[in-house]
């Protein structure tokens, strides 16, 4: 595994777009919510799930690419209020998988030529650590995919540098990068941040953060 502390990069930020997937449907939480969407419920201060996952994500990258599904003009409007670009996922996607690849093309499309490396988040994890997004994006300098590992558990904001990008512009289908981090293999960082493996999947996950103040 990879230690950042030996091998600190204090240009991150600098060199890495971020891509935030926030195209997904939600049945879960619509089902046991009333049809409310998860991304747009509040956290206890009132900051909506996907807005949380932005502000985090910011922290390690210059830009932001967001993927959203046809129809959601309210989380499209706080993305865009947030300062992401907003793509919106075509009416036939059928997963994750064609969101990832959907935000890909689009950054591969306007990225600068600085730019190295791109950070993956997904939209319903809002608790995840600015910091802990800032060590990936720095893990990536050194390595072509970096995934955040706590307590065994391999999680997100997941980073991929600018070679691998090609490969992700092509996928389809719902099971997101897993056969390329499985072809290419992922360096894990070792983090103490539990929001890697934390996202909203009912309301019952925001009412036992709120409880606790974190995450399980």
């Amino acid at each position: 595994m990879f230690d950042l502390e030996t091998n600190p990069d204090n240009a991150a930020r600098a060199r890495c777009m971020g891509i935030l997937l926030a195209a997904g449907r939600g049945r879960r939480y619509a089902g046991a919510a009333a049809g409310q969407d998860k991304l747009l419920a509040p956290l206890p201060d009132g900051t909506p799930v996907v807005v949380a996952a932005v502000a985090s994500l910011r922290a390690a990258v210059s830009r932001i690419v967001a993927v959203t599904r046809p129809g959601n003009e309210r989380v499209a409007a706080l993305l865009a209020q947030a300062g992401c670009d907003v793509v919106v996922a075509d009416p036939d996607a059928d997963g994750m998988g064609d969101s990832l690849a959907a935000a890909m093309r689009h950054v591969m499309q306007t990225a600068d030529h600085g730019i190295e490396a791109c950070l993956v988040a997904l939209g319903d994890m809002p608790w995840i650590r600015p910091d802990t997004c800032l060590r990936v994006a720095a893990a990536s300098r050194q390595h072509a995919i970096v995934a955040p590992l706590w307590n065994g558990q391999r999680g997100h904001p997941v980073a991929f540098q600018r070679t691998i990008w090609p490969a992700l512009a092509v996928l389809a289908g719902d099971v997101g990068a897993r056969a390329v981090v499985a072809r290419y293999g992922a360096t894990e960082l070792a983090v103490d941040d539990a929001g890697v493996c934390a996202d909203v999947d009912t309301p019952e996950d925001l009412m036992t953060a709120g409880r606790r103040g974190e995450p399980d």
